[in-house]
């Protein structure tokens, strides 16, 4: 298996386009649309959150009804179309009438993703420009529809991934969209993957569910789960390889857990006044739920997510969040390691700062200069049992308040 390509050159039978269709101000890209010349079985995994937007409700249905000939997806920035009622649910539907109209598609072949502000209807003269002109430029610029679908993002999020068989390769291909409202409880802001291999609907279903759990549900920003959060698997056979076997699905599966993990760890790097990139290792927990349970809880206290702006070792902060996540655990059995970097190894802990329910006789400059770093490991032991998981998560600084502070007026 080759190595992300942290871009997208192309994908057999799968065009894209990004435009500004006038939904944001300074010509900025606003819309896009992801298009295959052939029928995709389609997956997807959305939002828990009780309110759910317009898109996710339609795609919820669409996906139930027609998953096996998805021919589109289109994505409008600005209004997120949630909480907007049964006109929103309308304005859903009338895009993806928009769509299939240009397109020559049936609607039910059309998913839609919508991301922005709350509460605000669909300003529908716009997103038919959008239709219109996205439709019209459809090709390889997988960059312009990356950036077509960023809110608060500093930079377009995509990645692709080529995956050798013994009779030929596949590409597993995605982007994705997120730096704000996230504490995924299924994925993160939107995201959509692609893939020219073949594969069954029921195997679609279950590969994304897992790569999900493993990287999008991983990560938090700042510990708010969205209305619209989608993630979209689309795969349309025209590489002529087929994840078919145990074998091949296997490594279908272990191509789209790297792909997502890295769009995941994307999302975090680009989080809103992000400074820093934060592993959250929790290893020897009672069980893996406990593990995630344990390090989402950390991820997301916006106590320790201070400390780790302000480069201190609060290790404190970092125990008590674990000790109220509401999963077993003994600080007289645990310890907590700092070091610089990510993706370290059991014999790359670092600096142990807190052990038997005491902290160590470390030396503070030695942490700070380790806190220093844009990336840091926190590897916590809680010496109870064989589950383990890992948190991507970051600081919180004086720029996130200045982003969302007036975000909606």
């Amino acid at each position: 298996m080759s190595k992300i390509n942290p871009s997208i050159e192309s994908v057999a039978g799968f065009r894209a386009a990004g435009v500004h269709a006038g939904l944001k101000k300074a010509g900025a890209l606003d819309f896009a649309l992801i298009f295959s010349d052939v029928d995709c079985v389609a997956a997807g995994v959305f939002t828990r959150n009780t309110v759910k937007a317009a898109p996710v409700l339609l795609d919820m249905e669409r996906l139930a009804n027609n998953a096996e000939s998805i021919r589109a997806v289109a994505t409008n920035t600005i209004s997120a179309n949630a909480c907007t009622g049964a006109i929103g649910l309308q304005n859903a539907r009338a895009t993806s009438d928009l769509v299939a109209d240009a397109l020559e598609i049936s609607p039910e072949q059309v998913l839609v993703m919508s991301t922005g502000v709350i509460g605000t209807h669909l300003p529908m003269e716009k997103i038919a420009r959008g239709v219109d002109l996205s439709s019209a430029t459809l090709g390889a610029d997988w960059r312009a529809a990356a950036a077509a679908i960023m809110t608060t993002d500093t930079r377009p999020k995509l990645g692709s991934i080529r995956v050798e068989t013994a009779s030929g390769s596949y590409t597993l291909a995605g982007m994705v969209k997120g730096a704000g409202m996230i504490a995924p409880n299924m994925a993160t802001m939107l995201s959509v993957i692609v893939t020219d291999a073949a594969i069954s609907a029921d195997a679609a279903n279950s590969a994304l569910l897992s790569a999900t759990q493993e990287s999008f549900n991983r990560i938090v920003v700042d510990g708010d789960t969205s209305t619209n959060d989608t993630v979209l698997l689309l795969s349309n056979g025209q590489s002529g390889e087929s994840a078919a076997t145990d074998q091949a699905l296997a490594a279908f599966q272990d191509a789209l857990n790297v792909l997502c993990r890295y769009l995941a760890q994307e999302v975090v790097r680009d989080g809103e006044g992000v400074t820093k990139f934060i592993t959250l290792d929790v290893i020897n927990a009672d069980n893996e739920a406990s593990a995630e349970r344990i390090g989402q809880t950390i991820g997301a206290s916006v106590l320790t997510k201070s400390a780790f702006y302000g480069s201190d070792a609060n290790w404190g902060r970092i125990v008590a969040a674990a000790g109220r996540a509401g999963a077993p655990f003994d600080p007289d059995s645990t310890s907590l390691w700092v070091a610089a970097g990510e993706g370290l190894t059991n014999n790359q802990r670092g600096l142990e700062i807190f052990s038997g329910g005491m902290p160590t006789d470390y030396q503070e400059a030695d942490a700070a200069e380790i806190m220093a770093e844009p990336s840091i490991t926190f590897t916590l032991d809680c010496g109870m049992g064989a589950g383990c998981a890992t948190i991507w998560t970051c600081d919180i600084s004086h720029d996130y308040i200045s982003i969302n502070g007036d975000y909606r007026s």
